[in-house]
This record gives structure tokens, sequence and C-alpha cells, in this order.
């Protein structure tokens, strides 16, 4: 099985391919539900998340305080290492183990990594990266409109990411995401088309 290393900045549609990809059929393993298991009431890793940066992260119904957190990860770059630290290595294993999972039965799977490119590990996971990107502009009104963000804290995050230059030289395909959820889907089928061709082209090497 080949893997689609999915990636981009925040705000550029990953999500959006990702189910776009998926009702197509191919499975996707998307790190933020990894993520978002691992954080949930109960878990261990939260429970380190709250040793490590105290309790008042933890909201009375136990579950974890993201706005609170991110507006320490984001003035804080100790505090975001830290937090990768707790969080990367976890949500590597159970990418590694859902991908295992899924080889005897697909041509290709696709993994959704915001960080691809930032987080050690990531990359050696995919045989080929696919960058949704979008104009900088656009990437901003999108991340701003969502709830309990705004301008500022937009483009701490955007300037935290990898620089749009360097995602585009990293990848091997480009879908541009500035138009409607249509054409975005009409993008994703047609790529849908060259993977499957791409993992025929490997099955001939092979044989």
């Amino acid at each position: 099985m080949r893997v689609v290393g999915l990636t981009g900045g925040v705000g550029s549609g990953k999500s959006a391919a990702s189910l776009y990809f998926a009702e197509l059929g191919v499975p996707v393993v998307d790190t933020d539900e990894i993520a978002r298991v691992e954080v949930a009431p109960g878990a261990a890793t939260l429970a380190q998340i709250a040793a490590t940066f105290g309790s008042h992260f933890i909201t009375p119904a136990g579950e974890l305080d993201r706005a609170a957190l991110r507006e320490l990860v984001f003035a804080d770059s100790a505090a975001k290492a830290q937090l990768e630290h707790i969080l990367h290595p976890r949500i590597l294993a159970r990418s590694t183990e859902k991908l295992a999972a899924l080889a005897k039965a697909h041509r290709y799977a696709v993994l959704v990594v915001p960080l691809l490119l930032e987080a050690p590990g990531f990359i050696d996971l995919v045989d080929r990266i696919l960058v949704i990107d979008v104009p900088e502009a656009v990437q901003l009104a999108r991340v701003a409109a969502r709830p309990g963000l705004d301008d500022a804290m937009a483009r701490r995050i955007i300037a935290q990411q990898a620089s749009r230059a360097l995602r585009l030289q990293q990848a091997d395909d480009i879908l541009i995401n500035d138009r409607d959820l249509d054409a975005l889907k009409q993008a994703v089928a047609k790529l849908h088309v060259q993977y499957l061709a791409w993992t025929r082209d490997d099955e001939t090497k092979l044989t």
C-alpha cells in the first residue's frame, strides 16, 4: 500500500479534501482525530498534559481547555515544544498502527498531517506529499472566522508552521484550494485517478 501525506497550512482545507478522498473509498488516517482521542477525558495523555502545564488547563467537565492551552503554546515556544514532546510520539505511533492495519486491503491511503514537514518521523510514513495550498489572505480569513480565534491568533499560528514556500518546494502534488467546495471535490477526484494509476505502476515494477 502506498501512502499519500496530505498537508497544508491551517485553514487550507485539509479536512474537506480528506473527506472527499474518504467518499471515494480511500482510507484516511487523520492525525488531528488521533490527537483528539489522545486528549479525551480520562486519557493518559491528558493526565500528562495536566501534570506538565497545570490542572487549570482541564475544564470542570474533565476536558482539555483547548483555547487556554493554545494561548499558552503560541506565546511560549518552550511550552509548545513540551506539548509536542508529549503528543507527537503518541500520534506517530497510532498513525503507524492504523496504516499497518490498512496495508493489505487498499492500494493507497491518505495520512493527514498538518505538521508533516515539521514533526519528526511522520514524513518517513509517506511515499508522496500532497499540499493543499491557498493564498495567505484566504488562509487568514478562514482561520480568523473560526470560533475562539481572531486575526492576531491566526497570524501567530501561521507564523509557527512551515512556510508556504517550503511546503510547495517539498510537494509532489499541489492542490490549490481557492475556489468553492465543488471545485475542491473535482480536484480530489482527479488526483484519485492519478493515484490509482501510480499504484498500478508500482505493481507493474514489482512484477
